[in-house]
């Protein structure tokens, strides 16, 4: 009898199980641990390095392909120079935004005499010219400084000689030693006639890269230091300087009213990319001789980063911007470019702080690439293509702006000159001392507080851009009118990927098998080379039929998928992991952030082609919600974000263009994140961190988190924040959360927003924001 009633039991034990109404491990697996849909994932490599790798391959493929991609910005008429010029405008004011020329130059300045009571302003006098210590008026308290080289008889021709970087104006003048005589060609065009202005450029060496009042200095050259603040607001280092010659060049063209000549610009190596770029900008331009610089630039990642330039070889490599100066003439000279290894040696002091900036070298371009870039100038040019010079030694360097190159430069400026006039001596008599490491660090001074402030003024800027252009009238109309923001943003901030036509071919394996819910690796194809990765929790109590909310767990910066489930990581806490076990399916995304050069080298790779890093990770979340929204046992409509710190970063940027997203939790990054970025004046601030990658273009004037926020409504949408998470402070995290929830309680939502505040540092808290997740999504159940 007892016999019989076990039996009967163990009958309805497996008459339950085998009922379509309750899931088993296997009701959503294969037979070989794949999951239904999928196939088996047979990789045993490393998925976060290869990820890294396959990212890299699909960006050097873009490179490449960049220099057929840019016809399409063109539209050229050769038909006269008037033509020409009209139908490259679009072309020049594009350069101009890329390289950040966003200020409007001082009109009718003056040039200055710098002079003291003890110290005149003339500097030498030779028989031929005086030199004379000058600076003058950019706009807002910048200020050009330079040498001034007045001839003694008639201005044959007005020049702005350019040294390189690591050159002072006095090298070129011969007023210090240091270069040969024969390369002073700031003298020798003064000994020629010509009126010539030397600017001093923001060199390469790092002492005043940092902040005297929070004792912190960087091996960032100022260079760099200049770069890293300006790229958010839309400047850029050569931007600044462009908009110094060009200050110049005006000043010359205002003289030429009471007695014309004309106008030239060289420059070798720093000084000769700046020349370059200000002549594709200026037309009143007449000559530009370009040393050291110029030849392919696919490879621009591997620069130096104050290189570095948003959107660049999607439209431009060099031989499309010396289009820009055609038919007015190029003179390209092949010689050495100067021997940059990479940045300053490294401080001493803490691992961050003192090897923070970023690698990056100048080598000298082989013939053959100069030689390339050279006809493909020639060809773009086309009738105008005579206007383009190529000087070398018979395929070999030449000296920079050699007593040869100089005399062709001046018979394109005055072709009745037949050659140099002989070299004088070189002067000798210095009147009045200039002090250049003096002046480095007052220029560099210059443009640090005139960015820094932008800071502050950038906020009237985003409203004037976002909030100004929207009115707050109810959840859909909110919702519909982010759509041209959601467009701006991925497009011409993020840089936006077409999705590639490939299948998704889902691969999957169980990996873990845990009490109350099964572990599952998956990947994705997203484009070529590039795969999503990450791990699928999966409750054990989940019904054939039934569907869930989703969660998507994120992981920070050096982090795994695995880091998620473990409870006793004291930064996670496994809160993948304690979802799973409340009932919710999680899906845990790896990003591929691993630290070190080769993910960074990623953003330098896509910067050029107006792409991030976030280009990548959007296609592979697109994909992935592909994936998950076909599942039948999820709820589409129930699919949330939960990041820390990277994954905090990925929670602000990812919902706000996928609005798959219903829910999304921001924890240890949501901050005044423009302000984070760019300030001089905080200890981690990114301008002291090595993360040199973090900067993103112009998005000081766009969209900081707020606005950010603001794209994400009417969606849930919350904060978590330790008091003690160095990453931010509460005054400035909470300065930028107001807008948020200003928002929100104007779109009379007020209960889909919340901050949680909470005694703890960089971690995750997994008390208010689960409460959060189970009254957004109505989950789990209350019994």
């Amino acid at each position: 009898m007892i016999s019989k009633f076990i039996n009967f039991l163990l009958f309805l034990f497996f008459a339950c199980l085998s009922s379509p109404g309750i899931a088993q491990n296997n009701t959503f697996q294969n037979s070989d641990g794949s999951l239904r849909g999928s196939t088996l994932l047979l990789e045993k490599g490393d998925l976060s390095s290869m990820m890294v790798t396959g990212i890299s391959k699909f960006l050097d493929r873009e490179l490449s392909a960049s220099i057929q991609g840019r016809a399409k910005f063109w539209k050229t008429d050769f038909s006269n120079p008037a033509a020409y010029e009209k139908s490259v405008l679009p072309n020049r004011k594009r350069l101009a935004e890329i390289i950040g020329v966003a200020d409007t130059l001082m009109p009718d300045m003056e040039m200055e005499y710098i002079s003291s009571v003890s110290k005149p302003a003339e500097i030498v006098k030779t028989e031929s010219f005086i030199a004379y210590a000058v600076r003058w008026h950019v706009y807002g308290d910048i200020y050009g400084e330079g040498i001034l080289l007045q001839p003694r008889g008639v201005v044959k021709a007005r020049v702005v000689a350019i040294p390189d970087a690591d050159q002072t104006p006095e090298l070129l003048a011969g007023i210090m030693p240091g270069l040969p005589s024969e390369l002073q060609y700031g003298r020798r065009l003064a000994e020629n006639g010509c009126q010539v202005i030397i600017p001093a450029l923001i060199n390469r060496a790092a002492t005043g890269s940092g902040s005297l009042r929070l004792d912190r200095f960087t091996n960032q050259p100022h260079r760099e230091w200049i770069y890293r603040q300006a790229y958010t607001f839309g400047r850029h280092i050569i931007g600044y300087e462009v908009q110094k010659i060009r200050a110049v060049v005006n000043w010359f063209d205002r003289q030429n009213k009471e007695f014309d000549a004309p106008i030239g610009v060289l420059g070798w190596g720093e000084g000769a990319l700046l020349g370059f770029y200000s002549a594709a900008l200026d037309t009143h331009i007449d000559v530009t001789l370009v040393s050291g610089y110029f030849g392919k630039r696919e490879n621009l990642w591997e620069e130096p980063i104050y290189r570095n330039l948003f959107g660049l070889l999607r439209e431009f490599g060099d031989a499309e911007i010396a289009g820009l100066i055609a038919p007015r003439s190029l003179i390209i000279e092949y010689s050495g470019s100067p021997d940059i290894k990479g940045p300053p040696l490294a401080l001493p002091g803490p691992v961050r702080l003192r090897a923070s900036a970023a690698p990056g070298k100048i080598v000298t371009a082989s013939f053959a690439d100069v030689n390339s870039e050279v006809n493909r100038a020639q060809q773009l040019t086309g009738s105008f293509k005579s206007s383009i010079h190529f000087i070398h030694d018979q395929e070999k360097l030449t000296k920079p702006v050699n007593e040869q190159s100089l005399l062709i430069f001046l018979k394109q400026l005055r072709p009745e000159i037949k050659s140099l006039s002989p070299s004088g001596k070189t002067p000798l008599n210095v009147l009045a001392k200039v002090n250049p490491d003096d002046r480095q660090l007052r220029q560099l001074s210059q443009l640090e507080q005139y960015t820094q402030q932008l800071i502050q003024s950038s906020r009237h800027v985003r409203d004037e851009f976002f909030w100004h252009k929207t009115s707050i009238k109810s959840p859909e109309a909110w919702r519909e009118s982010m759509k041209p923001f959601r467009e701006y943003f991925w497009t011409n901030v993020i840089g936006r990927i077409p999705p590639g036509q490939i299948d998704l071919n889902p691969r999957s394996r169980q990996i873990l098998n845990e009490a109350k819910w099964t572990g599952y690796e998956v990947t994705l194809d997203v484009l070529p080379d590039i795969y999503a990765w990450g791990y699928l929790l999966l409750p054990k109590d989940l019904r054939s039929g039934e569907k869930r909310p989703v969660i998507i767990a994120q992981h920070g910066g050096e982090g795994l998928p695995k880091d998620l489930l473990d409870k006793s990581n004291q930064t996670y806490k496994g809160f993948a992991a304690q979802l799973a076990e409340r009932g919710y399916i999680v899906f845990v995304p790896h990003f591929p952030w691993r630290g070190g050069h080769d993910y960074r080298a990623i953003q330098r790779k896509a910067n050029p082609l107006g792409l991030s890093v976030f280009s990548i990770i959007l296609n592979q979340h697109e994909r992935i919600l592909d994936w998950l929204t076909a599942q039948p046992w999820v709820d589409s409509q129930r699919i949330g974000f939960y990041g820390l710190s990277w994954g905090g970063k990925v929670a602000i940027r990812v919902p706000s263009l996928l609005d798959r997203y219903s829910l999304t939790i921001a924890s240890g990054d949501f901050n005044e994140w423009i302000w984070k970025n760019a300030t001089t004046d905080w200890p981690n601030s990114y301008m002291f961190a090595p993360e040199y990658e973090m900067f993103d273009f112009n998005l000081g004037r766009t969209f900081n988190y707020g606005e950010m926020a603001a794209m994400i409504a009417p969606r849930a949408f919350m904060v978590e924040r330790g008091h003690d998470d160095g990453v931010g402070i509460d005054e400035w995290v909470a300065f930028e959360y107001s807008k948020v929830n200003r928002l929100y309680n104007k779109l009379k939502i007020p209960h889909k927003t919340k901050i949680e505040y909470f005694n703890g540092g960089h971690e995750i808290n997994a008390k208010g924001t689960f409460e959060f997740i189970k009254q957004q999504f109505n989950w789990p159940v209350d019994k």
